[in-house]
């Protein structure tokens, strides 16, 4: 199974659907009189754990898979794990995405109404949950290389194709 690194415009493209569907759901919100804005602060104190928590994971990947084999300790590190910690870090970065622009949406539609303090503490709410959310996409990409694998030792590794040069050269230099 070969992975590849999530694309650039997909972070992209989640953050317009989310800044999107905020906006649509404020705009709901606003004409039906019916109140949807805002972040609940322990989604904003769950959402910076789980960056937190896969920051970790992903360093201790990344520590163990450029750890010489002889000298990695026996540790939970497992092939399951390192996988399982690519695609928490793959999610992390995408949902951060959509819900950096989930938040900024209810934040562009709110900032008209400032003034009242019930937007104002909406906005302040978004504003701190879109920071985390943009910080969670950032520890979802650097998750993803820093779950890479260094290129192994085989045959098309650019250092033996050298070294098998090298010994081509010698033995035709010998005969």
């Amino acid at each position: 199974m070969k992975t590849r690194r999530t694309p650039w415009w997909q972070y992209v493209i989640g953050t317009g659907l989310g800044l999107l569907a905020g906006t649509g759901l404020a705009s709901y919100g606003e004409s039906s009189g019916l109140s949807l804005i805002g972040a609940p602060w322990i989604v904003t104190g769950l959402l910076a754990v789980l960056g937190i928590i896969v920051l970790v994971m992903a360093l201790q990947v990344h520590k163990y898979a450029n750890t010489d084999p002889k000298k990695r300790p026996h540790s939970f590190i497992n092939p399951t794990i390192a996988v399982y910690t690519l695609v928490l870090a793959k999610a992390l970065g995408l949902a951060g995405a959509g819900l950096a622009g989930w938040y900024g949406g209810q934040i562009l539609m709110s900032i008209g109404h400032i003034e009242a303090e019930y937007y104002s503490r909406a906005i302040t709410e978004c504003a701190i949950a879109a920071a985390v959310c943009i910080a969670d996409m950032i520890i979802g990409i650097l998750g993803e290389w820093l779950c890479q694998l260094p290129p192994n030792e085989g045959p098309e590794n650019p250092k033996m194709k050298e070294t098998k040069r090298r010994r081509d050269m010698a033995q035709a230099y010998r005969q």
